[in-house]
């Protein structure tokens, strides 16, 4: 089996939830429907999950829901994009990006107002690429533009970016999730990332530090 894949009852005996807990958080839209994976096995049909997404995800609802009620998390986890609209302050004030982050993006993309959610998940790939050091500053200009110019034909939809170079010369790709790509000779992959789970992380630090 997948060693990304975790079996329901393995998961369980993990995190020591009962299945009861995990099939109301899937009511509840704390766990994504689609993380249920079913396949078959030797003893007929079983329950799989993405091991690390569905793991991190427990850990969170266990440490939040004591504080906050099932439906209280659901709009941590799951808030409606169109309604996120923040301003550079409150990006730099919860740690969504830096001052540098906020530059580039600003000299790329003249910019006034609050940022709204795709705004923002530009910034937030664009500091994680930053702080990676994959990415120099030039190339941050460049993913702004990409981003800007393609991501919203795949708004709603599970893509990747990908970043190649040759002989110094770097190109930001948008593609399908799992899509197959061939290279020229010389061609590099340097950073290949779902913007979905980029999504998800965002959400997750925007819920965070809501005040």
């Amino acid at each position: 089996m997948n060693d990304d894949l975790i079996s329901k009852k393995e998961l369980l005996d993990i995190t020591g939830i009962s299945y009861g807990q995990l099939y109301r958080w899937k009511r509840k839209n704390l766990i994504p429907e689609d993380w249920f994976i079913r396949k078959s096995s030797y003893t007929g049909q079983e329950t799989f999950f993405p091991r690390e997404k569905v793991l991190a995800r427990i850990d969170k609802i266990v440490n939040m829901k004591e504080g906050l009620s099932l439906d209280e998390l659901a709009d941590v986890f799951s808030p409606s994009l169109k309604e996120i609209s923040l301003t550079g302050d409150i990006l730099l004030k919860r740690n969504i990006v830096t001052n540098i982050a906020l530059e580039i993006y600003l000299k790329t993309v003249p910019h006034t107002g609050p940022f709204e959610f795709e705004q923002i998940l530009a910034l937030y790939v664009l500091e994680k690429l930053l702080q990676s050091g994959n990415i120099s500053l030039d190339e941050g200009r460049l993913l702004i533009e990409t981003l800007a110019e393609h991501y919203p034909a795949f708004a709603g939809k599970d893509c990747e970016l990908m970043l190649t170079r040759k002989m110094g010369v770097a190109a930001f790709i948008l593609l399908s999730m799992n899509s197959e790509i061939y290279f020229d000779r010389g061609v590099k992959e340097v950073v290949r990332m779902s913007l979905a789970q980029a999504t998800e992380e965002l959400k997750l630090k925007i819920g965070e530090g809501g005040e």
